[in-house]
């Protein structure tokens, strides 16, 4: 829980715009945050899930509410620019991270309370190729190591995934008791489809965000 962890204010004017990680200055300072108390052990299991796999594995960002999160917003695969920033993150100089930046601040829901994964966590992208799809045997083996990622969020209280392909965890977390919206991607190749697809992801936040509200007065109660 957030009692006992601190988290990183936010002191950079970069932090709080659309793809602050584009900035060397911003990029550096959140690079020494990445073994900060709150975000160390998810830190640590993308390491050795690197080691393991062989494969980059982004951090989970450090801005963010780490272990501390209440909200697991699950995307797909990480695009093939997280290997210069290295991160999970809304702040990823990239059209994904820019609409989910925008459409969590719509929602009001505080990145302290959320944590960002992918269904696949490890770079599948070859550089200089274009951008591909997980296929189903990579996502069924992003589901193996999925349980290790969750048993390091003690505070996790919903599941939004994102996307089709992380829809496949949906019967890992009812097993485990955690509720789960489903949203359409965030990339940019889905929204500008149709204005349907951003009212869908914003009335999916819009849900998540009224659930946190209720289960924070339940509790307070």
């Amino acid at each position: 829980m957030t009692d006992h962890i601190t988290i990183p204010h936010q002191v950079s004017p970069w932090a709080s715009l659309p793809r602050a990680l584009r900035d060397p200055g911003e990029l550096a300072r959140r690079r020494t945050l990445a073994d900060s108390a709150h975000v160390q052990p998810l830190t640590r299991y993308a390491r050795d899930l690197a080691a393991r796999t062989g494969s980059p594995v982004p951090l989970a960002d450090p801005l963010d509410g780490g272990v501390a999160a209440r909200l697991l917003i699950l995307l797909e695969t990480p695009g093939p620019k997280m290997r210069a920033t290295g991160f999970v993150s809304r702040d990823n100089p990239t059209g994904t991270a820019a609409n989910l930046f925008r459409f969590l601040e719509q929602a009001g829901i505080a990145r302290v309370e959320t944590v960002i994964w992918n269904i696949v966590p490890w770079l599948i992208q070859v550089p200089g190729t274009p951008n591909r799809n997980p296929t189903r045997a990579q996502v069924a083996e992003g589901l193996l190591h999925l349980p290790d990622f969750l048993d390091l969020l003690p505070g996790l209280e919903l599941v939004v995934t994102a996307g089709r392909k992380a829809e496949a965890a949906r019967s890992l977390l009812e097993a485990r008791n955690i509720p789960c919206l489903a949203m359409p991607h965030p990339s940019p190749t889905y929204v500008c489809t149709s204005p349907g697809v951003a009212r869908r992801i914003s009335a999916c936040l819009t849900a998540a965000a009224e659930r946190l509200a209720a289960r924070r007065l339940d509790v307070t109660r």
